[in-house]
């Protein structure tokens, strides 16, 4: 009787103890894109975190881009928050669109993060009104990939690349071009990323740092037009429409160059017949007073969302991994190509890295030092439609029209557009 009372207690006791636990157990669900880099990442984040903290699970979620844009934007604009998740995964575009259009949605982390040990343009996107949210993540910093060989033959040595301006580089393209047949770089008119990186070189976007429209004095946005259509011309340029095309012109030897993010290298080391005949420059700066030779396209960073139950658990997650485990970075970066924006990490093992592809250069050292130097602009809220208030114009600048005729064309159109 003794021994069957005391099995019960002991039954009782254990069963009141997985009941203890599972109050205790939090799940933090997460929505990202890209199940090979963004998902994959937040995944290895995730086991890490786990090993210390096994009362918590993760549910992550895989979306493309698009839809997760569209089911944040329809719950947070509908007020109906319960179906979102902890975490969401946020371009940096978007960012101050989220954060300006939706003030109390996600978690501030000002007093949680130790942001200095981030690139600055990156806490840049994600403060507002005094406050910094999100946790910096990918970098999109771009650098000038060149096929030493091909320039070479055209009479440039690598100190010829070094630094230059947009100018210098568009002279260069025609010799190449002359003397080898071969095109500076493949082009396509419909897409403005090399729009967007000579101008955020120059320090400007398309909005001031008020948030107010900055087209028709924007001299970073004018010089650039007027590179960019400089960069169409036939001997200069080779036309490539589309990603795969574009790709396809650096793995098929038809280009001497490309100038994009450093998310591009795994597209670039795809041609083992080019294997030591690359290097990478930074990338060339306008000729206006106070641009750099280091700029930006692309990347995203994490965010908590205001209405998560378990706001503490994912922010302690966040800044568990990724502001304080240099490891973490070492392994993205060997395994998934992923540069991040975490400063202390450029010391690491991983990022000494040299690449026999690109000649031993040591290519993640120089774009960590690049990555320093990419000017904080704002991006403001409306990127995407300045974007294509442009590129509606675009047909119009390559038939001659001036880039002052056309930026007051773009102007108009936007203050309509977005009144």
């Amino acid at each position: 009787m003794k021994k069957t009372m005391t099995k019960g207690l002991l039954a009782s006791a254990i069963g009141m103890s997985l009941f203890s636990q599972a109050l205790l157990a939090e799940e933090v669900t997460v929505w990202a894109w890209d199940p090979n880099f963004n998902v994959a990442i937040m995944e290895e984040a995730a086991a890490r975190y786990t090993q210390e903290n096994p009362d918590v699970t993760f549910n992550i979620l895989d979306f493309s881009k698009g839809e997760v844009e569209q089911k944040l934007q329809t719950m947070l604009a509908s007020g109906v928050t319960s179906a979102l998740p902890d975490i969401v995964l946020v371009e940096d575009y978007n960012a101050q669109k989220y954060l300006q259009s939706f003030p109390g949605s996600f978690a501030p982390m000002t007093d949680k993060v130790d942001y200095s040990s981030f690139a600055p343009y990156k806490v840049s996107v994600m403060s507002y009104k005094g406050d910094v949210y999100g946790m910096p993540f990918d970098t999109g910093v771009t650098g000038m990939y060149y096929r030493t060989d091909i320039l070479e033959k055209a009479g440039f040595s690598a100190e010829d690349m070094q630094n230059i301006t947009w100018e210098r580089y568009l002279e260069i393209g025609k010799q190449v071009k002359e003397k080898t047949g071969v095109a500076m770089l493949g082009t396509n008119p419909d897409d403005l990323a090399m729009v967007r990186i000579m101008m955020q070189s120059g320090g400007e976007w398309y909005f001031n740092e008020d948030g107010s429209l900055n087209i028709t004095e924007n001299e970073s946005l004018k010089e650039a037009l007027e590179v960019f259509r400089q960069l169409m011309s036939d001997d200069i340029s080779r036309p490539a429409v589309g990603w795969s095309e574009w790709v396809g012109t650096v793995n098929r030897g038809q280009v001497a160059t490309i100038t994009t993010g450093v998310w591009i290298t795994p597209s670039v080391k795809a041609s083992d017949d080019q294997n030591g005949k690359w290097s990478i420059a930074p990338t060339p700066r306008l000729s206006k007073e106070g641009s750099v030779n280091a700029s930006n396209l692309g990347g995203s960073s994490w965010y908590v969302l205001g209405s998560s139950k378990v706001t503490d658990t994912a922010i302690d997650f966040l800044n568990d991994v990724y502001a304080k485990d240099v490891n973490f970075y070492e392994t993205i970066l060997k395994e998934r190509g992923a540069v991040g924006s975490y400063l202390p990490s450029a010391k690491s093992e991983a990022y000494q890295y040299t690449s026999d592809f690109f000649d031993g250069q040591q290519i993640y050292t120089d774009f960590a030092g690049w990555l320093v130097d990419i000017p904080q602009v704002n991006y403001g809220i409306y990127t995407y439609e300045v974007d294509a208030a442009i590129s509606s114009q675009m047909p119009a600048l390559m038939q001659g029209m001036p880039v002052e005729a056309m930026l007051e064309r773009v102007q108009q159109q936007l203050e309509y557009q977005l009144r």
